[in-house]
């Protein structure tokens, strides 16, 4: 609680310049907030796009936190969940006749596989050569995005379909949606069972980091790496597991957007949920509960940006990029809100 209070108070104070921004250009903060947090929240379409929005973000968060707690910078998750997700489409469709019991755990194990080993690869050459893991990540992104619309362009493609896609998956691929197991929740609202695994995500994060010694032994190295190898870890083992883990957290990206959503690969299905995992990650103080929260306020942003687009004379859906922005870079500056809880009296940390 101590950690996530300043990212608190730095939301807080993102909103108060946010509703500064709205007063200058000509509108009112109450009626832009109204619209922009109620109907993200307004049952059942709110609350069901905003955790469809929010299920990405809680495994690129997920990912990058993991990453961080090893002391690495992970900025290959979007490389990591393209490559993944093309994965998964391609279980899908290789082995559409295979049963349900056997096809969805199969894309599944595809999307985890898929993400380790694209995350792994910054982590061997991180481990073994020293490169630095930034450069690595975002090379990568690179040229997993090349490489599977290669592939889906010139192999997996339906003939004559003008729109970047393979074809279809296996219907025994597809994983139900919450309407179908929820009354008065229509089925038509794509958050599926994908967003149950983000929350199962959440909790094997937690156990893994504080309750294994094998999550002990990456928080150390993340620490401070050379006391870790004198107390007899190996850094550069602990180095390829965390970006293995963090790229198998980040290609569960492609169980929701495959699976459960769109029933196949379409290039460039990504809203920078890679790049944005890592302001959730930051958010959260690399926590699974301040993920989770953090995940929940970025899809709120997300979702409320439209009405607020629609329903106001001059305020656009940017002002999600505004309070988006305004909240990392508070985040950043956390250090003024502390010298000044602490001038005051508010806390003594």
């Amino acid at each position: 609680m101590k950690q996530l209070l300043f990212p608190a108070i730095a939301v807080v104070a993102a909103f108060a310049v946010g509703g500064l921004f709205v007063l200058a250009i000509g509108d009112s903060p109450i009626q832009t907030y109204r619209l922009l947090i109620g109907s993200a929240l307004w049952w059942p379409d709110g609350i069901g796009y905003t955790l469809f929005l929010a299920t990405p973000l809680i495994f690129t968060g997920l990912a990058v936190a993991v990453a961080f707690r090893a002391g690495l910078l992970n900025i290959g998750a979007e490389g990591q969940l393209y490559v993944a997700a093309f994965a998964t489409a391609w279980v899908g469709i290789t082995f559409s006749r295979f049963p349900s019991a056997v096809l969805v755990p199969l894309c599944i194990l595809a999307a985890i596989l898929a993400g380790a080993a694209w995350g792994a690869i910054p982590g061997v050459l991180k481990a073994r050569f020293g490169s630095h893991e930034v450069i690595n990540t975002i090379m990568l992104n690179f040229i997993a995005v090349a490489l599977v619309s290669y592939f889906t362009q010139y192999h997996y493609r339906t003939p004559g379909d003008p729109i970047m896609e393979t074809a279809p998956i296996g219907v025994n691929a597809h994983i139900p949606r919450l309407g179908r197991f929820i009354p008065g929740f229509p089925e038509r609202i794509p958050v599926n069972v994908a967003f149950l695994l983000a929350l199962l995500a959440c909790v094997f994060v937690y156990v893994f980091l504080w309750r294994t010694r094998w999550g002990y032994e990456l928080r150390a190295t993340g620490s401070n790496p050379s006391a870790a190898e004198y107390g007899g870890i190996s850094v550069r083992k602990q180095i390829v597991l965390a970006m293995a883990i963090s790229g198998a957290l980040a290609g569960c990206v492609g169980i929701n957007e495959v699976l459960g959503y769109r029933h196949l690969y379409y290039d460039g299905f990504s809203d920078n949920y890679g790049f944005t995992g890592i302001a959730v990650a930051l958010l959260g103080r690399n926590h699974p509960a301040g993920v989770l929260a953090a995940a929940f306020l970025f899809a709120i942003l997300s979702r409320g940006g439209i009405p607020v687009d629609a329903f106001t004379q001059h305020v656009t859906k940017d002002i999600v990029q505004i309070l988006q922005a305004t909240i990392i870079l508070f985040v950043a500056a956390e250090e003024i809100f502390r010298r000044g809880a602490k001038r005051i009296g508010i806390v003594r940390f």
